[in-house]
């Protein structure tokens, strides 16, 4: 998978620095198009010598649903004639990292056995603001094997306050 981030990195690069100051904005077409180039369907497509790079975008956009602006479609178009359409989701995740970058900010999931409701994710979302350094973006997963508690992702950072994550500790404890 190297591979593919590497080919993904500057096509990523050159459409942020492109984009200037509406880098976020750029991520609504970006994401729509990346989700309808990883269907399996589609990359065979692509691997048809008979479509043509164009009649590709105009497959591509059409099923994205969108209507796309003059800056994307020659982006879209430059990476078709490339044949890097298997690299579109991974240029969509590195073009979203450099958005967050810019914004001083980052994904974070966290994981409840229970609904959180707005009020208290709000309260959350400060607290682990503080904690990891920076502004956080949450998204909440529902995971029942937590038993209680959460546990919270921020790329390669995790913070385990779950019941299942302090049980495991008490066992090994116990049984050290």
């Amino acid at each position: 998978m190297a591979e593919i981030a590497t080919i993904a990195r500057p096509y990523a690069e050159a459409l942020f620095e492109s984009s200037g100051a509406q880098a976020a904005a750029e991520q609504g077409w970006l994401r729509a198009v990346a989700a309808v180039a990883a269907n399996a369907e589609l990359q065979s497509l692509a691997g048809n010598p008979k479509v043509t790079p164009e009649q590709l975008l105009s497959v591509l956009t059409a099923a994205a649903g969108t209507e796309l602006p003059a800056r994307a479609r020659n982006f879209l178009a430059a990476i078709l004639e490339n044949g890097r359409l298997n690299a579109l989701p991974e240029i969509a995740t590195q073009f979203h990292a450099l958005v967050n970058a810019q914004a001083g900010s980052a994904d974070a999931t966290v994981y409840s056995a229970f609904e959180i409701d707005m009020a208290r994710l709000s309260e959350l979302g400060g607290l682990l603001e503080r904690r990891f350094g920076r502004k956080l973006n949450l998204q909440v997963v529902l995971e029942a094997d937590l038993i209680g508690g959460v546990r919270v992702v921020v790329g390669d950072e995790v913070l385990d306050l779950s019941v299942k994550a302090r049980l495991e500790q008490m066992k090994v404890a116990l049984a050290a």
